[in-house]
């Protein structure tokens, strides 16, 4: 429950229709082995007491009375279980029959919520035995159940923990969420952030993909966790077949899923961070009212992961997906230069081109917009300034990459330059410091934009947003552009995007895949520091830390809004086997002490487009004033050492 975090699990027994005895032990048994992993919230199937298919069965008085006396012991049975459970049966009230879930937690009835949609097409028949439940609530529905003097039947049932008041529960039941309007829409503008399902689901072909959308696609829309317990083994085959599909999804994502099984589907729910999307989306409903919930209990611990936290958050695992993904994010950023050139008249595209990841994917990136523009690649002007620490093997793929792509380059060594500049200011050359270093950057950047002013261009910059969450670039140096393509794009990703190119590029042009294959394998680099023996002395990584680490951080961070000790937690199980526990502290505090004090340059940036989920521009997702303290972060950090 710690940082957010909630187990939970989706259960299948192997029931026998229409025995009651069995299906209570069944119930129970699985509910112990759910409490022995760790599961704080499980849900059971739809009418897993009694059995889906017992047909008009339900109207018999011996098999209601058998289901609520099997509650009564699943109730007894699981009173010292730290577990809220959902579990389904039919309920009477006033003549008419309900399909309901139970919900119980260590020996209470917390609650029956019936079911709204009752299917009466096609295989289902449930209007012959059970009403609607949809409008039930309020006054008059308290009704004695299983040993309890009083329980609530109503639909618009929600049940808060009061240890975690994030995490806020709702029901459904199966054919509520094919509906039109599924009680999980007001359940979750009722509050609940995780919705259970209790579902009684035949298996017909290709019924199961559009399960799966559907349980993955609600829990996007309403910003919640979703637990799908379906009915499996024991359920009559006399015209159907249950598999036992049961899913966990969150917010979109498909965090587990089994089916042709019996047992638990366990997962981890971040249930603080679906609390903090529903704060960030203005549009989502300010919650329920206070006497809809109904309060459990459950004791504070941590929660064991097991869920995948991937190390690459910007960058799909699936290579499909991924590929699929690099050639959409190209295609938004030279839309956006497209639009930019159109927009501005620029006769070229200025790029300083330093033989650097960056730079190659900014210059491919304008390559594909020259196209959108019907335009030759020689408008694109490819301009490598060698300077005292710039090696063979950049400069050289930078000429080569530029010809291999048709732009027009320039060559313009502007070590002469920087020298005078260094004379004029009083800089000593053997005094490598930060004046050093950002004098050759500003005189690049001078460069470019009065070539852009030649020619009628636009100065495409080549800062990714990595760069800009640390502020590792010179102000108004590298920093500055007329249009920063890469602005939104981390450098993890950065470098994925050129691997994608140089593998789509590898039989149409072999020669600017090798050279796209070489950058790709050169050491990240300003080259602002002499070289030593025609090597590259400066390793951006050796100084700020490893980016595959920043990224992780920055996305957990920015995107999310997570406190340091949840970020290092999940750094470690995203990280473990690649760096101790002190590594990731140490590089987590220079991102935190960086983020904060470099705000002032992200204050100013040229404009961009955002391509994904987090980007840094002070006009579009992040607003923060450049002298914010990062005291706060620094000092809990202080405490996990």
């Amino acid at each position: 429950m710690r940082d957010g975090f909630i187990k939970a699990a989706a259960g299948t027994p192997r029931i026998k229709v229409a025995d009651c005895r069995h299906n209570a032990e069944a119930c129970f048994n699985l509910m112990r082995e759910a409490a022995a992993q760790g599961v704080r919230v499980l849900a059971l199937p739809e009418l897993c007491l009694t059995g889906y298919t017992c047909g008009d069965l339900f109207l018999q008085d011996a098999l209601l009375r058998g289901a609520e006396e099997a509650l009564a012991t699943v109730l007894e049975a699981t009173k010292n279980l730290d577990m809220v459970t959902a579990l389904g049966l039919p309920v009477r009230h006033r003549n008419k029959l309900y399909n309901c879930a139970a919900v119980i937690s260590r020996g209470e009835l917390l609650g029956l919520v019936p079911k709204a949609h009752i299917p009466n097409y096609g295989e289902f028949h449930e209007a012959r035995w059970f009403a609607s439940g949809q409008d039930l609530g309020g006054p008059g529905c308290a009704i004695p159940f299983a040993g309890q003097a009083a329980v609530d039947l109503s639909a618009g049932l929600v049940f808060r923990c009061t240890e975690m008041p994030a995490l806020i529960i709702g029901v459904e039941i199966c054919e509520d969420l094919w509906a039109a309007q599924p009680p999980s829409l007001r359940l979750a503008a009722e509050g609940a952030t995780l919705i259970l399902n209790l579902s009684a689901s035949d298996e017909t072909v290709g019924k199961a993909a559009y399960r799966r959308e559907l349980a993955a696609g609600q829990s996007a829309r309403l910003c919640c966790g979703y637990v799908y317990a379906d009915a499996g083994e024991g359920e009559s085959t006399t015209d159907m077949v249950f598999t036992g599909h049961n899913l966990i999804a969150e917010n979109g994502r498909l965090l587990a899923e089994r089916r042709f099984a019996t047992g638990l589907t366990v997962s981890e729910l971040d249930v603080d961070a679906l609390a903090y999307e529903r704060r960030r989306m203005n549009t989502f409903p300010a919650g329920g009212r206070e006497t809809s919930a109904r309060d459990f209990s459950l004791e504070p611990g941590t929660t064991t992961l097991t869920r995948h936290i991937s190390a690459t958050p910007f960058i799909p695992e699936n290579g499909g997906e991924r590929a699929e993904r690099c050639e959409e994010i190209i295609k938004i950023a030279a839309l956006g230069l497209k639009q930019r050139l159109e927009h501005t008249g620029a006769k070229t595209a200025v790029v300083g081109l330093s033989g650097g990841l960056d730079s190659t994917l900014a210059i491919l990136i304008t390559a594909v917009a020259m196209k959108l523009l019907s335009r030759p690649a020689s408008d694109i002007i490819a301009v490598t300034m060698p300077c005292f620490g710039t090696t063979d093997r950049t400069r050289d793929n930078a000429v080569e990459l530029a010809g291999r792509l048709g732009a027009t380059l320039r060559r313009i060594d502007i070590g002469e330059a920087v020298k005078q500049h260094f004379k004029d200011i009083g800089q000593s050359m053997e005094n490598h410091d930060v004046t050093f270093e950002n004098g050759q950057a500003r005189e690049r950047t001078q460069v470019l934009m009065d070539i852009a002013n030649q020619n009628g261009g636009l100065v495409v910059g080549t800062g990714d947003l990595s760069e800009l969450a640390l502020g590792w670039a010179t102000y108004n140096g590298d920093h500055m552009s007329m249009y920063g393509v890469n602005a939104s794009i981390p450098k993890t990703l950065v470098r994925h995007l050129v691997s994608y190119v140089a593998g789509d590029k590898a039989e149409e042009d072999k020669r600017l895949s090798d050279v796209l294959e070489d950058i790709l394998d050169t050491p990240v680099s300003p080259e602002l520091l002499p070289a030593i023996e025609g090597r590259i002395s400066q390793r951006t990584e050796d100084l700020v830390g490893p980016y595959e680490l920043h990224d992780f951080f920055l996305y957990y961070i920015v995107r999310w809004a997570f406190p340091p000790r949840k970020v290092l937690r999940l750094a470690e199980q995203a990280f473990g086997r690649r760096y101790d526990r002190a590594t990731i502290l140490k590089w987590l505090r220079t991102f935190y002490r960086r983020f904060f004090s470099q705000q002032f340059k992200r204050s100013c940036l040229p404009d961009g487009p955002k391509v994904g989920s987090v980007t840094l521009s002070p006009r579009g997702d992040w607003r923060m004033p450049s002298d914010a303290s990062a005291r706060l972060w620094l000092e809990e950090l202080e405490g996990l050492e």
